[in-house]
């Protein structure tokens, strides 16, 4: 009779010892599974629009730059609004400038075999993207065709489009969807220089 009762208080035993074990290690295999789309917490188009904006560096070439003793700062007040007209390019060496691609200092202006192209403005002001449609953005990032016109000129160098293009449609829409609520800065980007001969 005590051996019964010894062995079943060890089986007792083996069997909590093995069910807390598991479930521990549920708990465990919880907090360290990757997180699913439907875990994760629901963020607005807007806000995921923002985060891609700020991630793939919209802003390197289409925000206006100022220049401290730091080097190169986002000017506040004109964030998107791509190339400013009133800012020429300074003169550079013709020769130089068939080896190398080169960048103004705010790095809005490029010039390289293609010729000299200028950020484009992507505030919603009636001289950047005001009065595009969702469906013109697609095109444009998705086909690389100026202002998202199918009929229209191909978006120049810089622009990284072919790889923009890989963005999944919601993606996209997040960005115009966020571009949509910047502040508009009114600002008609200069159109591109053809290369000289």
């Amino acid at each position: 009779m005590k051996k019964q009762l010894l062995l079943i208080l060890i089986t007792s035993c083996i069997l909590m010892v093995a069910c807390n074990s598991k479930k521990n290690e549920e708990a465990t295999l919880k907090i360290y599974e990757p997180k699913t789309a439907e875990a994760e917490v629901e963020m607005s188009p807007i806000k995921r629009g923002e985060l891609l904006v700020n991630a793939v560096g919209c802003h390197d070439c289409h925000s206006p730059k100022k220049m401290t003793d730091k080097g190169p700062i986002l000017d506040p007040d004109r964030l998107l609004s791509g190339h400013p007209a009133n800012e020429a390019l300074s003169p550079y060496d013709m020769q130089t400038a068939k080896s190398y691609i080169l960048f103004s200092p705010g790095l809005t202006g490029t010039v390289g075999p293609w010729g000299t192209s200028f950020a484009a403005n992507l505030t919603p002001d009636d001289t950047g993207m005001g009065g595009w449609t969702e469906a013109q953005f697609l095109i444009a990032i998705k086909q690389g065709k100026y202002k998202g016109m199918e009929n229209s000129r191909s978006l120049l160098p810089p622009m990284p489009w072919q790889s923009f293009s890989h963005f999944p449609d919601e993606d996209l829409k997040a960005i115009f969807a966020y571009l949509q609520t910047i502040k508009p800065v009114s600002n008609l980007v200069p159109p591109p220089i053809p290369p000289k001969a």
